[in-house]
This record gives C-alpha cells, sequence and structure tokens, in this order.
C-alpha cells in the first residue's frame, strides 16, 4: 500500500550543479563588469545560500519519510489493535504498545546518531 506524494521530488544534485554553474558565468561576468562589483555580490551571496538550502531539503526528506513510515505503522498497528478486540484477545493493545516501544527505540538510536 505504498502511496507516491502529491507533489514531484525537486533535482537536488541538479540543482547544485545548476547552483555551480550559474556561480562560474557570474564569475566571468564579474571579471568584465567590475565596476558593477555591488550587484554582483549580491548575486553571489544568494547563491551562497543553495548549499545550505539543498542540505536542509535533504535533511527534511528524510525526516518525512520517517515520519510517513512511523505513521503507517501504528496505523497497522491501530487495525491490528481493532480487530485483535473483535477477536476477544486476552491483549489487544498489545499492537499498540510494541509498535510505540519500537518507534522509541528508532527515535533514540537516530538521536544517538545509530541511523535508522
Amino acid at each position: 500500500m505504498t502511496q507516491r506524494p502529491p507533489y514531484p521530488h525537486a533535482d537536488l544534485q541538479g540543482a547544485a550543479t545548476r547552483n555551480t554553474t550559474a556561480a562560474e558565468l557570474l564569475t566571468a561576468f564579474a571579471k568584465s563588469a567590475p565596476a558593477l562589483d555591488h550587484l554582483w555580490r549580491h548575486i553571489f551571496d544568494a547563491l551562497a545560500d543553495t548549499p545550505t538550502l539543498l542540505t536542509e531539503i535533504g535533511r527534511l526528506r528524510t525526516e518525512l519519510s520517517t515520519a510517513r513510515y512511523q505513521r503507517a505503522n501504528l496505523i497497522a498497528a491501530i487495525r491490528a489493535t481493532l480487530a485483535a478486540h473483535d477477536e476477544g484477545e486476552y491483549d489487544p493493545l498489545f499492537y499498540v504498545r510494541d509498535e510505540l516501544h519500537a518507534q522509541h527505540r528508532a527515535d533514540t538510536r537516530r538521536a544517538a546518531g545509530g541511523g535508522r
């Protein structure tokens, strides 16, 4: 039941490459028009922000993916709990508790730098 996000992912590597190309072109233009140095500086400063923004987008994508995965697992645990309740199982909340504990352990590992 994998769902695709309703929006396309931007090509971050392509954006980084285009940013580098733009900086190289602007360097050539700036050398040919030094009288406009104060204007070139604004453009170079804006281009210098791009790598930081790309890194942040990558981090946020990872965080969003993790949140979606956890949400899907919680929904599955809730459905299992409801089915277990309907079937009269002794401890139907086991499924939700188990998933919450698993997510807590995963969060703790990520916070400690252990990845996913």
